[in-house]
């Protein structure tokens, strides 16, 4: 036996369930996804999200409406007599007749311990805040901003110096995984789902590139959770003066140093930078139009000496 399934995803982190739900022998009748956008250098060319290609690959139908608020995608969308829908960053609304259109509902893999961090950022948001766990979560949709009950859940400890990109890859990885073990438990008639608490709610909003900018006023340990959980996308950044001009430097890596001074200035040849509480040791940067190297690679060809004030 297995489930008729409908997959509803776009970006790399929902490959991984796409793959293990097709490779668990369910049948994915259809997969949902963005609709292709322009890229490339000169923005020409029509790309497939990530879950639009490997849909492709596994020879799975895709579709990619603009809006499902239409009665004719949603007439469309029931037409496949699909058991479950399994929702993974998908990046539209499901409205209600869609949430209804299959025998046992809609099921979303968050990344997050909801109903702390609900919204479009989790990854980056937990470790911003500088939270010491998060985990993967499957959730029974309803028409709320995830707030649908739990029916499973896979705690992961965030790591004093991990960066949201390899959060963002073991998490992907737990909630394949954990995707696969709440079909199973569906198709047996066993998938218990309990209501999230009604405290602890928080919002995970999209990032704004105006939080990129580093402030050193904060305290040491704000200025790295920001810098880890803005790497590598899309990347805290501050600017040195050099020739007389400004120049852009993103930060990827960074730890906690020992130092102390006015916010913003270099306190040794080897990017400890002061902090409004402490300091930050720069790891790993990236200057405008380069690729990233290690703070010694960058130091090489970059004079940025101790008492220099980074903005």
């Amino acid at each position: 036996m297995s489930l008729r399934v409908i997959f509803m995803g776009t970006p790399d982190f929902s490959v991984p369930t796409l793959r293990a739900t097709a490779e668990a022998g369910h049948e994915v009748v259809a997969v949902y996804s963005q609709p292709p956008r322009a890229a490339g250098r000169r923005g020409l060319e029509l790309t497939p999200t990530p879950v639009h290609r490997e849909a492709e690959r596994l020879g799975i139908e895709v579709r990619t409406p603009l809006s499902l608020k239409g009665e004719a995608e949603q007439a469309a969308f029931r037409a496949l007599n699909a058991d479950v829908a399994v929702v993974v960053a998908y990046g539209l609304l499901l409205p209600k007749p869609i949430l209804e259109g299959t025998r046992l509902g809609c099921y979303n893999g968050h990344a997050s311990l909801l109903p702390r961090w609900r919204g479009a950022a989790p990854i980056q948001r937990a470790i911003m805040a500088g939270d010491r766990e998060t985990g993967m979560m499957v959730m029974r949709m309803d028409e709320g901003l995830d707030t649908g009950p739990v029916a499973r859940l896979e705690k992961v400890a965030i790591a004093p110096e991990m960066t949201a990109g390899e959060l963002h890859d073991r998490l992907m990885a737990v909630g394949a995984s954990l995707m696969v073990e709440a079909l199973a438990a569906l198709e047996a008639g066993s998938l218990e789902a309990v209501p999230q608490p009604a405290g602890g709610v928080t919002y995970a909003k999209k990032i704004d590139k105006a939080e990129a900018r580093i402030d050193w006023s904060l305290p040491a340990t704000a200025v790295d959770s920001i810098i880890r959980g803005l790497s590598p996308f899309p990347g805290a950044w501050c600017e040195y003066e050099i020739g007389g001009r400004q120049e852009r430097l993103k930060v990827l890596r960074s730890r906690l140093a020992a130092g102390q001074g006015e916010p913003g200035t270099v306190l040794d040849d080897r990017l400890e930078i002061a902090c409004g509480e402490g300091a930050v040791r720069l790891v790993e940067v990236q200057k405008a139009g380069g690729k990233p190297v290690t703070a010694d690679e960058f130091l090489r060809g970059a004079k940025i000496e101790k008492g220099m004030k980074l903005s």
